[in-house]
């Protein structure tokens, strides 16, 4: 197999696993290739991923140790792909009852979620999570592609009870948009006591859901080490969680038909401190 034959095969192995460390005697009896040529193709892939700034190719020493894909974005490539979300979400036809939006088909681009979830994860990585939790429906497929980006399981919270879950835990909580009390359920087995969650949303208006969440993982004895959602409204201004990530804001002008998206500051700042940084 020639080099660039190698060069493509294991960077798409890598990239399909992120966080995965892959041996290199795994790799050498894959290609049927010598170690120190296998560290040659990796270096090259190393250098081509940094200069392009899509992603950090990091090796492990040791005996147990080898290489992985890290999906680490620069500030400057997350305030591109959160801007072409922002422009996606401009139009008065997307305005829905009560001050929300249809994001359906935003949610239903697997590239579009992907990018997202790559987003999310150079966001929290850092925080070293153990599971992503998320509750049903919309916000599963950004939560999935998240804890695929950081290589680990997701925990979906149910609405409803289900006889497949066996023993759950239930909480009502209070809804913040509507003040109204809503229940959430997760199976006893779904979470280890003591495990590190990272809990991801779609959409927040003020917070209701996000605190049922934190206080379900409360419940079941688990650190929460970071709360992110994509977009929050800025109305109602006082939310019922206060530490937390979101990455757009988002104002509804139902009698205007009109909606205003902007990036959070945060990215503002970031992007204009040092457009080239690692978060």
């Amino acid at each position: 197999m020639r080099r660039s034959q190698r060069i493509a095969a294991i960077t798409k192995w890598l990239v399909e696993r992120p966080y995965q460390v892959v041996s290199l005697t795994e790799f050498a009896e894959r290609f049927n290739a010598a170690k120190s040529t296998l560290s040659e193709d990796l270096a090259i892939i190393r250098e081509t991923f940094a200069e392009l700034e899509i992603g950090k190719i990091q090796t492990l020493p040791g005996a147990t140790g080898g290489v992985r894909y890290i999906p680490e974005l620069t500030i400057q490539e997350i305030s591109r792909r959160i801007a072409a979300i922002c422009e996606k979400l401009e139009g008065a036809q997307r305005i829905l009852p009560g001050g929300f939006i249809y994001l359906n088909d935003l949610l239903a681009s697997p590239m579009a979620i992907a990018e997202i979830g790559e987003v999310f994860a150079t966001k929290f990585a850092s925080s070293n999570p153990e599971y992503v939790v998320t509750v049903e429906t919309s916000g599963i497929p950004i939560a999935l592609m998240t804890a695929r980006s950081l290589n680990i399981p997701l925990v979906v919270v149910n609405r409803i009870n289900r006889p497949a879950d066996g023993p759950v835990l239930t909480m009502n909580y209070l809804s913040g948009s509507s003040r109204q009390l809503q229940t959430m359920s997760l199976s006893r087995r779904a979470l280890p006591k003591d495990s590190r969650v990272l809990i991801i949303d779609d959409f927040m208006k003020a917070g209701g859901t996000l605190r049922g969440l934190t206080d379900l993982m409360g419940e079941f004895e688990c650190e929460v080490v970071g709360t992110g959602v994509l977009i929050e409204t800025t109305e109602p201004k006082e939310k019922l969680i206060s530490d937390y990530v979101s990455f757009i804001l988002l104002r509804v002008n139902e009698e205007e038909q009109k909606i205003y998206v902007e990036q959070a500051k945060w990215i503002k700042d970031l992007t204009a401190v040092d457009a080239n940084s690692n978060l």
